[in-house]
């Protein structure tokens, strides 16, 4: 092992290099490079293969981080893999969009030991798109089919990777879906800067290879109510994610070219996709030549500001009530923005939108940082003395996301929701108040991490797989 791996001494940490500023701001393109196979053999050398593994700790999947970063450095690109995907259903988009600095390479110990942690995130899309091009990824061989159905509602994260465990088993599965294509998030909410298109498609060809049926265009309460669905399969899991945009309710907040994130984003990808766009067509979702501004200090805010970099904006501010430490998204994605040149506007709160029709600036609070609150983050206090002015012919609110009333959309009453609309569930099975009916993913946990949809999932799968087994062995014992 010393000769091949903790490397870290005599190697410095790199990741793929970024495309140029200039270039990379003119097209929607991926802005990282690929590692060639033998720099991610010498970054992969670095790993300390330490006693404690901090990395896989950190990781919602648990993924075998070390044993496959050292199967990397040894050349042995099949089994790291193999190994790789065995816990992960996407593991080339978690290597492309999971925020790695605030879970596994920031828990890294080399990084804390101040020698630059491994860059597993690179490392990880690398093997799986490798795997990819040598043919090693195949479709789902079901060695016996079952004749038990299951019922998934939402083609997001959540879904797939808990349609794809099922279908490995040999239940049939079919996802309905409210949208043209399969992915959810990550075909319509994610911009091609971070992840490319093809990349999703792939995935969700790779999953109709397998067998598992898609509906698309389908919405549960218009199409068919959850109890039609209920009757049709043996099982149905909820995972549509949630979608609802957080609002927030100022003076002027009437105004037209006021839009939520997912709104500006969806046209974004979608033209991206050759589709029609009329909003965007018509400029009004189009932000070229435009003042534009961003609510929020998330991931969702990011891909806000540097999707309107790309549409040639004008000029992108950021308005995020806090400073730079204490943002709520990716650091890496943060220096991303900065260097394509957005602008951010830290402790600041807009106060009012002001426009005769359509809105033409913002009054907007400074902001004092108070004492901590329950999450360690100080409280932002508005200065109500301080007010300054910023012109902005679009703003885009990226405050973050609530789930719809599932229950009236479902025609389901009964189906029980917390305080904060999302759907209850019992945490060891995951299954919700309607017999036979799981749920999982953000619709559960609220807004988060497309890992985090993974795991849940997964651990939905095998709650779903021991419930069928329970009801196959009740009808054996009373034949």
């Amino acid at each position: 092992m010393k000769e091949k791996m903790l490397k870290f001494v005599e190697i410095g940490q790199q990741s793929p290099p970024k495309r140029n500023i200039d270039e990379r701001s003119e097209d929607f393109n991926e802005i990282y490079k690929e590692f060639i196979n033998d720099k991610a053999k010498e970054q992969s050398s670095r790993c300390s293969q330490c006693g404690v593994p901090f990395c896989q700790v950190h990781c919602p999947l648990s993924n075998n981080i070390p044993d496959w970063l050292k199967l990397t450095a040894e050349n042995r690109l099949e089994e790291a893999y193999h190994l790789s995907q065995s816990t992960n259903n996407m593991p080339e988009i978690c290597g492309r969009i999971c925020p790695q600095d605030r879970l596994c390479e920031g828990n890294c110990v080399i990084e804390q030991s101040g020698h630059g942690t491994v860059t597993i995130g690179s490392i990880e899309k690398y093997i799986t798109e490798n795997a990819w091009e040598k043919g090693w990824v195949k479709p789902i061989e079901v060695s016996y089919e079952k004749k038990q159905s299951v019922g998934i509602i939402g083609a997001g994260p959540a879904g797939l990777s808990c349609a794809e465990d099922l279908r490995k088993l040999g239940y049939q599965i079919t996802v309905y879906d409210r949208y043209d294509r399969a992915g959810g998030l990550l075909i319509y909410g994610i911009p091609n800067f971070k992840l490319e298109k093809y990349v999703v498609t792939r995935r969700t060809q790779l999953l109709k290879d397998s067998g598992i049926n898609f509906v698309q265009n389908f919405e549960v309460g218009r199409d068919e109510t959850l109890d039609q669905l209920r009757e049709k399969h043996d099982v149905v899991l909820i995972a549509t994610g949630v979608y609802k945009p957080r609002e927030i309710e100022l003076p002027g907040s009437d105004l037209h070219n006021i839009f939520p994130a997912m709104e500006f984003l969806t046209a974004s990808n979608k033209k991206g996709l050759g589709d029609s766009v009329k909003l965007f067509e018509d400029g009004t979702l189009n932000a070229e030549g435009k003042n534009v501004v961003v609510i929020g200090g998330g991931d969702t805010a990011m891909d806000c500001v540097r999707t309107s970099i790309r549409q040639k904006a004008k000029s992108v501010k950021c308005l995020y009530r806090r400073d730079k430490k204490n943002m709520p998204g990716s650091a890496r994605e943060v220096n991303n923005a900065e260097e394509e040149g957005v602008e951010f506007v830290w402790l600041s709160s807009p106060k009012e939108f002001i426009g005769k029709n359509k809105v033409e600036s913002l009054n907007v609070n400074k902001i004092e940082l108070g004492e901590p609150d329950e999450t360690g983050r100080r409280k932002p206090v508005v200065n109500e003395n301080e007010i300054f002015k910023i012109e902005a012919d679009l703003v885009i609110k990226a405050l973050g996301f609530d789930p719809e009333n599932l229950p009236r959309l479902f025609g389901k009453e009964d189906l029980q929701v917390s305080q904060w609309g999302t759907i209850k569930v019992d945490f060891n099975t995951l299954e919700t108040s309607v017999p036979g009916v799981f749920a999982a993913g953000d619709i559960v946990r609220g807004a988060s991490l497309v890992v985090w949809a993974i795991k849940d999932g997964k651990d939905a799968a095998k709650s779903i797989e021991n419930h069928l087994e329970k009801k196959i062995n009740e009808k054996k014992e009373v034949a």
